[in-house]
């Protein structure tokens, strides 16, 4: 079984009137089941948010004892963050967490997680001719991945998901659509399964097209969309790693990358799982974390411009300060 039915309610974040835009619709988006546990949320400029357990997940119940809050992270300058403990689902602080923002690599999470399902991993996938203009017209991270040559599924996710390059996802996506636009309808397909009704995807990379804030979620259900792609364990293998070294063979050439998230290479007991820039996006970086037994998972949409390690920064104050926190008596 799945680590999600254990480790997660779902539920959906109850609404906030106020005509924001992640509040345009009576549909409930993410939330978690707060069971007895206190939440810290700095909210919106409509006011807090609240939880609230759908029809869906009622008779279900936490596992694990439930967290006193006690203040709140002190310094992070994302615009949006939360963060989870994943054993309970309380959520133990958040800030502007229904709030819409666009996501720039993140959305490889939502790439991968419809290729896994998928399944067929270790099919071959020829690198198509049109990646080298898709690349260059967006310049885009990239791996250089040659017109013709094939590859597994299974290595062009580690690929993707390492370097975060566009390229591998460009390859994914024409295979598993096939064609772009039908993978595009399979990812927001899978949106709306996951009950991620303020979440959207234009592109299987996160490039800002056709506009920079037409691929966009909120923090919230980021962490949803988080805790389904690591229940898989082929997903939650890769995230994890600095390095994917692949050897030649007769069908491709050697391919090298490491992952530029410093989340990873800095902060203990980190165990992935996705940064992402572009300029509208700011920095933002999906993350889980594990210390003492506890798991916690979280995000922060629109860190700062100021370095690439910014997202990394926020999150190691918010992961941090929840660490520190006790069972509640």
């Amino acid at each position: 079984m799945r680590r999600l039915a254990a480790r997660l309610l779902i539920a959906g974040v109850a609404l906030v009137a106020g005509g924001t835009a992640a509040a345009c619709s009576a549909a409930p988006g993410l939330a978690y089941a707060q069971a007895q546990g206190n939440v810290h949320s700095t909210g919106t400029a409509s006011g807090p948010s609240t939880a609230m357990v759908p029809t869906s997940a009622r008779g279900k119940t936490t596992t694990g004892p439930m967290i006193d809050v006690v203040g709140a992270p002190a310094g992070v300058k994302a615009k949006s963050g939360i963060v989870v403990d994943a054993t309970t689902g309380q959520v133990l602080w958040a800030q502007d967490e229904n709030g819409v923002l666009p996501i720039a690599s993140i959305t490889k999470v939502m790439t991968a997680l419809v290729v896994i399902q998928a399944g067929g991993l270790n099919q071959q996938v020829t690198v198509p001719k049109a990646v080298t203009g898709y690349v260059a017209k967006y310049s885009a991270n990239a791996a250089g991945l040659i017109p013709g040559q094939k590859f597994t599924a299974d290595e062009l996710l580690h690929i993707m998901l390492v370097l975060s390059a566009a390229d591998a996802a460009y390859t994914l996506a024409s295979a598993y659509g096939p064609g772009l636009p039908a993978f595009i309808a399979k990812m927001n397909a899978e949106a709306a399964r996951l009950g991620l009704v303020h979440t959207h995807f234009t592109t299987p990379d996160g490039l800002p097209y056709p506009t920079e804030t037409a691929t966009y979620s909120t923090a919230a259900e980021l962490v949803r969309l988080g805790e389904v792609a690591m229940s898989y364990p082929e997903f939650r293998s890769i995230v994890g790693l600095r390095v994917y070294n692949l050897p030649k063979s007769a069908s491709h050439n050697a391919v090298s990358v490491s992952t530029d998230n410093a989340f990873l290479s800095t902060y203990p007991g980190a165990v992935g799982i996705k940064i992402g820039y572009t300029n509208a996006a700011g920095h933002t970086l999906l993350f889980e974390a594990v210390r003492g037994g506890r798991v916690l998972i979280g995000d922060v949409l629109g860190s700062p411009l100021s370095g690439f390690s910014a997202a990394a920064q926020d999150a190691a104050k918010i992961l941090n300060w929840a660490f520190a926190l006790k069972p509640a008596s």
